[in-house]
């Protein structure tokens, strides 16, 4: 019932406003009390979920996007962070949403969907299941191939509501962010709830491999052979890997041009509610 719910609302254009967008293999986790984001985000899951932990009684929340590289691990972080925000011996509970994947061909959705209800269940603390809108529950057919319903979802971390949505700004170093993980980056932290700071790197790669050869393919050869799911990503797919392999490309040394110091990029919310660099030296 919660699914068919969250399924028949459009998705909410939301602004960058009071927004934290993550990306795919990142996390982010804060509480009511944060003066900078009320909101946090995520979209363009096909086979990916989306995973919302809160605790009731702080209103801890993290937002994380789970490609299942390595679920059980992801999901120990995600708890330990919410956990780090509450009060053991406090009332409420944890509470988990989960929303994302389709009936794929290769189902990759189905088998992340069991990845994360085992590696939850298997946590020594008790988990409640409240939204449960994944695979079978958020697939459409059309002409014989399947799509997800939702794609994104955000929720307020103020009112704990979740809802569909889309986001026009991914917020900053979206090619820096998501280089990351093509490289094969693990599940990492992008938030500091402490500082209200956003917090990207420092990372470090070597070269991709072949990506001269990736940038000289057409359109059709990158969906095949760089999506879980060519036939149901959304119309940016390409454009975004295109634009994330350039950057590779311009960047084969990060640890030369992009953290020279060793030190994270740093954002803070202005009076706009915009992310703006914070300089290094002032931290």
């Amino acid at each position: 019932e919660k699914a068919k719910l969250l399924r028949s609302q459009p998705a909410q254009i939301v602004e960058p406003k009071g927004l934290l967008y993550v990306q795919q293999r990142e996390f982010a986790v804060t509480t009511p009390k944060d003066g900078s984001v009320s909101i946090l985000g995520s979209d363009d899951a096909t086979t990916c979920h989306i995973v919302v932990l809160r605790h009731t009684g702080s209103g801890a929340t993290c937002l994380t996007h789970c490609d299942g590289s390595d679920t059980a691990a992801e999901v120990s972080l995600i708890m330990s962070s919410v956990k780090s925000f509450s009060n053991p011996a406090g009332c409420g509970r944890l509470e988990v949403h989960l929303v994302g994947g389709f009936n794929d061909d290769r189902q990759l959705s189905q088998k992340l969907t069991n990845q994360l209800l085992r590696a939850f269940d298997l946590q020594p603390e008790d988990v409640h299941l409240v939204t449960f809108c994944v695979t079978e529950l958020n697939d459409r057919e059309e002409q014989d191939i399947h799509f997800p319903i939702i794609y994104g979802i955000a929720v307020n971390v103020k009112t704990a509501e979740i809802f569909p949505a889309t986001f026009p700004d991914k917020g900053p170093d979206e090619d820096l962010r998501s280089a990351h993980v093509l490289t094969g980056a693990p599940l990492t932290n992008i938030y500091d709830a402490k500082t209200e700071q956003l917090r990207i790197g420092p990372y470090f790669w070597g070269p991709f491999p072949h990506v001269d050869f990736w940038l000289e393919q057409d359109d059709a050869q990158i969906l095949q052979n760089l999506s879980t799911s060519p036939l149901a990503e959304p119309p940016h797919f390409v454009s975004h890997i295109r634009s994330t392999l350039t950057f590779l490309k311009e960047h084969p040394f990060p640890a030369r041009s992009l953290f020279p110091d060793r030190k994270p990029r740093i954002y803070k919310k202005n009076e706009q509610g915009l992310w703006e660099q914070v300089c290094s030296d002032k931290i």
